[in-house]
């Protein structure tokens, strides 16, 4: 069975405090050679996704032509710039995420939400295959009102799709972009630095319908 205290979120006033220090973090991407972190070219939008482990959810982005640069990291909770351990520990509420710069001229924020979808299971809950925790839920944290109501209509069009055959509801989280604290260092890049590295990822095999021009 799994433990009560991971798949539920905790309350605020009992989070760990976390600190003000940030996380360092490499200057450029290990694949892509583009800065880790901003400011970010004139032009390029953001967005984040939580999709289970974050490691094999990052590798899906920076794949993408048009991806500018990739990060993983922890949003979406109560403690500031935690450590991994404690994402852990239930104790946070935060959620492994990715964070995505792109080009909306070359890939559109539609085109992420499907590769978003496609690429784990949001039916599960606080889980992700074998990955049990607060930190695994499926959520995308929105940096517009365009893109909230974007991944609102794609959220509601798979969760049609996906009961069609015969799967339960969509659990996605959908809110206004919190603060992103990036994670520790090895974790940037980690299925390129390490090509054999564990990946839990696995989606519905269910297309997600791309929304009408």
């Amino acid at each position: 069975m799994f433990s009560s205290s991971k798949t539920r979120m905790p309350e605020r006033e009992a989070a760990l405090p976390g600190r003000d220090e940030e996380m360092e973090v490499p200057l450029t991407h290990f694949v892509l050679g583009s800065p880790l972190k901003g400011p970010f070219p004139e032009g390029l939008e953001q967005a984040v996704f939580g999709l289970g482990c974050f490691w094999g959810a990052e590798k899906q982005f920076w794949k993408i032509k048009g991806a500018f640069t990739t990060a993983v990291g922890y949003a979406a909770g109560f403690t500031r710039n935690p450590t991994y351990r404690e994402v852990c520990s239930g104790r946070t509420g935060h959620n492994e995420v990715v964070l995505v710069v792109f080009d909306p001229g070359v890939v559109s924020y539609a085109t992420l939400l499907k590769v978003f979808f496609e690429s784990h299971d949001p039916t599960q809950g606080m889980k992700q295959g074998n990955d049990v925790g607060t930190q695994y839920r499926s959520g995308i944290y929105a940096f517009s009102e365009a893109q909230k109501a974007l991944a609102e209509s794609t959220r509601a069009a798979y969760g049609q799709a996906l009961n069609a055959t015969g799967r339960g509801d969509v659990t996605t989280e959908i809110l206004e972009a919190p603060p992103f604290y990036y994670a520790e260092d090895y974790h940037q890049q980690y299925l390129a630095k390490n090509p054999n590295g564990y990946c839990g990822l696995g989606g519905t095999g269910v297309s997600c319908p791309l929304p009408p021009r």
